[in-house]
């Protein structure tokens, strides 16, 4: 049975995928909102809460790639009907990507000292970076597991139980917060910063157990590792590892622009964590649409239907960009409110609201890149992608963000060499796409 390009269909995958794909950052958002008001050190706080969650996202969307390598393999065999071929391959990826996320964890923790050091970080912020990432480094290898088991279901055409997991998970990390960072009178004491990363570590725990018992209890798929090794292992290694250069690359934009940003002071930092997590916020958000587009795209292209394929790629273009045009709505409209969710001091929101507005008209151009990357993941087509994220990264973002500082730009300068990081991303992508696809849909 032919899946139909409609707006039905990709809502259907799109909806949940972009509920589930903001879990992690409401969890950011929460410990970033409550962080950012404890009233003892709140803003040395929010600083060491922004450093440490781009470091641990850093070390998330290197290793977990392995998600959107499996959803690609998969969603391609269910295309072309032989599931039955890949059903061992999960396990072993997983068993794989779990053994190298220990290795990264055990080989950073003796030395977070000297990493943060390099972020610009010091005195009590440095202080509390280290007790913070202490505790939230352990749920790195439960979220790993929890994204692979997502990148199954989303391979099988199933966004609805991430979405489930996810809801829990996020609507769990906020009931902690309040009661671990806050504290409960009688029962509870306020443990400020660190009961932030308590309280996500055991979100993290929990969805990852929850997301096992579902794969279990729902599919076919066995997480018991087996030999012979499956014959696509091989080629979702190379994926994963393409996507493991790209995100590195992804990532030194981001580290970069946390350590600017540090190195302009308090204020600077704080202002930055709240942009950087509302701007992240969002991308998730319009991401929901390009997870249709990798499940989808992965299918017809399994089953060789290059007319739907195209077709998906402009209404998924087409919807998304509706999206972000609301959440630009949103973003002007309580541009302020928005600001005192996460901070009450006064010269972090001025600091703040000097650049959001680049944030907000930023949303456009980054549904442009994030749907195409979909796609091109969904397809298994990683090498372009890696390609031009090296591109956008040192020939885009770089030159921009230390011309800006050159001329003083302060804060503006990394929101502007963010903007034209995902505008050289997303019409790289725009243009290979309809190269590539465009020929075999006009013969097809």
């Amino acid at each position: 049975m032919k899946t139909e390009v409609n707006l039905k269909s990709i809502n259907r995958l799109a909806i949940p995928a972009t509920i589930s794909g903001i879990a992690e950052p409401v969890l950011s958002i929460t410990d970033t909102a409550i962080v950012g008001n404890i009233p003892v050190n709140g803003l040395e706080s929010l600083a060491a809460a922004g450093i440490v969650g781009s470091f641990l996202s850093m070390l998330i969307w290197v290793l977990g790639q392995t998600r959107s390598a499996i959803s690609a393999i998969i969603s391609q065999y269910l295309g072309a009907g032989k599931l039955n071929e890949v059903k061992d391959l999960p396990a072993q990826a997983i068993f794989f990507n779990l053994l190298l996320s220990l290795i990264v964890l055990l080989s950073t923790i003796f030395i977070i000292e000297d990493i943060f050091k390099l972020f610009e970080a010091s005195g009590k912020i440095l202080e509390y970076c280290i007790s913070y990432y202490s505790i939230r480094v352990w749920g790195f290898p439960l979220t790993l597991f929890t994204f692979a088991v997502f990148g199954i279901f989303r391979g099988l055409q199933n966004t609805f139980y991430p979405m489930v997991i996810a809801i829990i998970g996020a609507g769990l990390n906020i009931l902690l917060d309040f009661a671990l960072v806050y504290g409960i009178d009688g029962l509870v004491p306020a443990l400020y910063l660190e009961g932030a990363a308590w309280a996500s570590l055991i979100s993290q725990g929990v969805m990852a157990i929850l997301v096992f018992i579902l794969l279990i209890r729902t599919t076919d798929i066995s997480l018991k590792l087996s030999f012979p090794l499956n014959k696509e292992l091989k080629q979702l290694i190379l994926m994963s590892l393409n996507l493991f250069i790209r995100t590195l690359a992804l990532n030194v934009a981001l580290m970069l622009a946390v350590r600017e940003a540090t190195a302009l002071g308090d204020q600077y930092i704080g202002a930055h964590t709240i942009a950087i997590n509302l701007w992240l916020f969002a991308a998730f958000f319009i991401d929901g649409y390009s997870a249709a587009g990798n499940s989808m795209g992965g299918k017809f292209l399994g089953a060789h239907d290059y007319t739907r394929l195209t077709n998906l790629a402009k209404k998924i273009m087409r919807y998304g960009l509706f999206i972000s045009l609301l959440l630009m709505l949103a973003g002007f409209v309580f541009y302020r409110p928005i600001g005192r969710v996460f901070s009450n001091d006064a010269i972090v929101l001025d600091t703040f609201y000097g650049i959001f507005y680049i944030v907000i008209l930023s949303l456009p151009i980054n549904t442009m890149a994030f749907v195409f990357d979909g796609l091109f993941k969904g397809m298994g087509e990683m090498k372009y992608p890696r390609n031009v994220l090296l591109l956008a990264t040192f020939l885009g973002f770089i030159p921009t963000l230390y011309l800006g500082k050159y001329f003083g730009l302060g804060l503006h300068a990394i929101w502007i060499a963010f903007v034209v990081w995902m505008m050289v991303r997303g019409l790289a992508l725009v243009w290979k796409f309809e190269r590539k696809i465009g020929p075999l849909a006009q013969n097809s």
